[in-house]
């Protein structure tokens, strides 16, 4: 159980403590960040935390990566280069699990090759954020309450081949925040809040002669989005609106054995921190999101976070992977390593990640695990279909 205060009710607050991606109370960091730092915050940043296991143990890299059931999260174009029929896939995430018990991230996908060229796909997120005791201030005997803050976001994908090495994509997306259900104090009154947003993706693989290799390369804007209000007009944040381009070069080593290498690059499409840039409406703030920061070319740069890893496959039954994921120290400071398993039978599927902080402070995503449960399909062809009827 967490108790806030009445300061940590208001909305901005409960996300950075609830998604350890900024300050907490105090100026204490939670993942060794520093509160005098221009770190960029949004509403619903659950939206930006890695849903799947076989991406958190490459760093968070996954736009250009092979496809997978999972895809439809880091690239929707990439989901029509998929070589199973349907599938799905169910990914389990214990949050901030050293400082809180009760905390959890569920994400569950799925989707369906409807001919060669054609993929559609659904998904959902779902945040908890486990039971919170709401307090009207300092004195522990004054409570507003207990709630159980929640979150999640549903997902509808479709995504084509223009060509036989060149994809597209695109989602929309359903947005539900629930941080203190209907609160009301003398200061302000709370609502649960929900908005729509979109995702477009390109995707672009192609065989190589060298080694039996596969060079591919991806791009996609998501969340983006009208600005999402939990009180009224007036107070409005913007969503994690983000732009990813990465590439991903995998070699076939032997009959046996393979070997991949991705590198993701992330920059959030939202004003950077100045007095006034909440109050840009949502298309000022993306354009201007690469030209707005004080601190001109050198703080926009640092504003890109770097994801790069790599996926070792034993004869598509056992994979090994390693990662690791760098932000600037002015910016957030999250630096760590990963490292993740896969295991492939039929048509079953297993992925567990695991993170390591290299900040030297607590950091409180330490000894962060995934798990993630997947089923694939062959889709049956009409001559198959046709004989089990005869």
């Amino acid at each position: 159980m967490k108790k806030l205060g009445l300061a940590l009710i208001m909305l901005p607050a409960v996300w950075m403590v609830a998604n350890a991606q900024t300050v907490g109370s105090a100026g204490t960091s939670l993942i060794g960040q520093d509160s005098t730092n221009k770190v960029i915050t949004t509403a619903v940043p659950f939206l930006g935390i890695t849903p799947d296991s076989r991406a958190a143990g490459m760093g968070d890299a996954g736009v250009a990566t092979s496809p997978d059931a999972n895809s439809a999260y880091w690239n929707s174009a990439k989901l029509a280069f998929i070589d199973k029929g349907y599938g799905v896939s169910a990914s389990y995430t214990p949050w901030l699990g050293k400082i809180i018990n009760d905390m959890y991230i569920f994400y569950l996908s799925g989707f369906y090759k409807i001919n060669r060229e054609q993929t559609v796909a659904a998904s959902m997120k779902y945040f908890d954020l486990g039971e919170v005791q709401f307090n009207q201030g300092p004195d522990p005997a004054d409570l507003l309450g207990r709630y159980n803050p929640r979150e999640f976001a549903f997902d509808v994908t479709y995504s084509r081949m223009l060509t036989e090495h060149l994809s597209i994509g695109g989602a929309l997306r359903y947005i539900h925040s629930n941080l203190t259900g209907y609160l009301s104090t003398n200061a302000f009154d709370a609502r649960p809040a929900n908005s729509v947003a979109v995702d477009f993706g390109i995707y672009h693989t192609k065989q190589m002669v060298w080694k039996n290799s596969n060079l591919s390369w991806g791009a996609t804007i998501t969340n983006l989005g009208g600005k999402i209000s939990y009180s009224d007009a007036n107070n409005k944040d913007f969503l994690p609106t983000n732009l990813r381009i990465g590439g991903a070069y995998k070699m076939e080593l032997d009959a046996l054995n393979s070997l991949m290498f991705a590198l993701d690059f992330n920059k959030l499409m939202v004003p950077s921190p100045y007095p006034g840039s909440k109050s840009k409406s949502m298309l000022s703030g993306v354009l201007g999101s690469f030209t707005d920061a004080t601190g001109g070319f050198t703080e926009e740069m640092h504003e890109i976070t770097i994801s790069m890893g790599t996926e070792y496959w034993y004869n598509q039954t056992f994979a090994g992977r390693l990662g690791y994921f760098y932000e600037a120290k002015d910016k957030g400071n999250r630096k760590y390593l990963t490292a993740g398993l896969g295991f492939r039978y039929d048509k079953f599927g297993l992925d567990v990640a695991y993170m390591v902080p290299t900040n030297k402070r607590e950091n409180a995503l330490a000894e962060t695990l995934r798990f993630t449960l997947m089923m694939l399909f062959e889709k049956k062809s009409k001559q198959d279909e046709e004989a089990v009827q005869d």
